[in-house]
């Protein structure tokens, strides 16, 4: 038994999650392979460099690796996987800042909360 939670030998579970719902799989791998797509107006390597910064920002560790590999078989430099974690992190920081507006906003709502006795 593994000790955390991302335990590399889970990936194996994918053939489980294919029989299970083979549609929806296929749907996904499908989707999936957009970024490897050879003929989008966006070149392979910033594709891939765009989702090394998605797979920062939504802590994917499976994706992190995948998409930092691919990025540099299409020829990206360390610099750049610093980069687009650099741009990712910005833009989660801030949405999370953006989203604690949110949070101000809620609270100057809530009512006031009653003296007691």
């Amino acid at each position: 038994m593994s000790d955390h939670y991302h335990d590399p030998a889970d990936i194996k579970r994918l053939k489980d999650m294919r029989a299970l719902a083979p549609a929806d799989y296929e749907a996904w791998v499908n989707f999936n392979r957009i970024i490897a797509r050879p003929d989008g107006a966006i070149p392979r390597k910033y594709r891939e460099l765009i989702a090394v910064g998605v797979a920062v920002a939504v802590q994917c560790p499976f994706c992190m690796e995948a998409h930092a590999k691919g990025a540099k078989a299409a020829g990206a430099t360390r610099e750049e996987i610093v980069e687009a974690t650099f741009v990712a992190s910005a833009i989660r920081a801030g949405a999370a800042t953006t989203h604690g507006t949110m949070a101000l906003k809620f609270f100057d709502q809530s009512p006031e909360p009653t003296a007691k006795a």
